[in-house]
């Protein structure tokens, strides 16, 4: 597969995997850096920018949500506000945290940089691990 292909793939997976569909771009990231390891840092920045992306998709799904009933994550959104988003990278608890952000209209910009943030240093991990 050659390095755009990769990084596309990647990308894909990565907003995928942010969003309430079930998915894991881990295993997409390292296949990437074993087959390209000379391209980390754009491996890096293309899966946490699509990742971070997909956060953001789940935050909008909580601003369009209509506030009738408490969703899952609201109290720790409630409690730590936009650094809770610090972990939403993690499976099961990561994309209603995104989504009780949008739905307790955190700030949109803080949001984002929380999440990428969160998301950033997983990469960051894994992408160490792999090189």
């Amino acid at each position: 597969m050659n390095e755009s292909a990769s990084l596309t793939a990647l990308f894909a997976s990565s907003f995928l995997a942010a969003t309430l569909l079930p998915g894991g771009s881990e295993a997409v990231l390292f296949g990437v850096l074993k087959l390209h390891p000379e391209r980390a840092l754009a491996a890096l920045c293309v899966a946490t920018l699509g990742n971070t992306l997909g956060g953001m998709s789940s935050y909008l799904i909580g601003r369009v949500l209509p506030q009738k009933k408490d969703l899952p994550g609201l109290p720790a959104m409630r409690t730590y506000g936009a650094p809770a988003l610090l972990l939403s990278w993690i499976p099961i608890i990561g994309d209603p945290l995104c989504v009780a952000a949008g739905w307790l209209r955190l700030n949109p910009w803080l949001a984002m940089l929380y999440i990428a943030l969160g998301k950033l240093a997983r990469y960051a991990a894994i992408t160490a691990f792999a090189t």
